[in-house]
């Protein structure tokens, strides 16, 4: 009996880099709207500061490094992509329209029919 084991491991010490990365943000947010009064140099370096120290503070963490795994790793399955040509892109939007039109026809004439068979047949309602 093969047995799957999930290893999530969370030292203290990644659990204070998160908390610190969130205490960066919030200070930085705070920082911005008490140096209105130093200018908008002082604001927006402040703001700015603040958030590139927290997603260092992130990316240093066991989180932060899976996070960039995860962006590397998806980024390189994107490129295996065969995207398709232009031709064959516009075809299909064609099909799909094409559908759509047949679809809200076909839907249309089953209300019409029901409405008849409803209201003029069964009910005697004439409009």
């Amino acid at each position: 009996m093969a047995s799957s084991q999930v290893e999530t491991v969370s030292t203290n010490a990644d659990k204070a880099k998160l908390g610190l990365a969130v205490v960066l943000v919030l200070a930085s947010l705070a920082g911005f709207y008490l140096m209105s009064r130093q200018g908008q140099i002082a604001q927006w370096s402040t703001l700015v500061g603040g958030l590139v120290a927290a997603v260092v503070v992130f990316l240093s963490s066991e989180v932060g490094k899976q996070f960039l795994s995860f962006g590397r790793d998806s980024w390189r399955e994107v490129k295996k992509v065969v995207w398709p040509s232009r031709k064959e892109t516009m075809q299909m939007t064609a099909y799909v329209f094409a559908f759509v039109v047949v679809m809200a026809l076909f839907l249309w004439l089953t209300d019409k029919t029901l409405e008849w068979v409803f209201y003029d047949l069964i009910l005697g309602w004439k409009k």
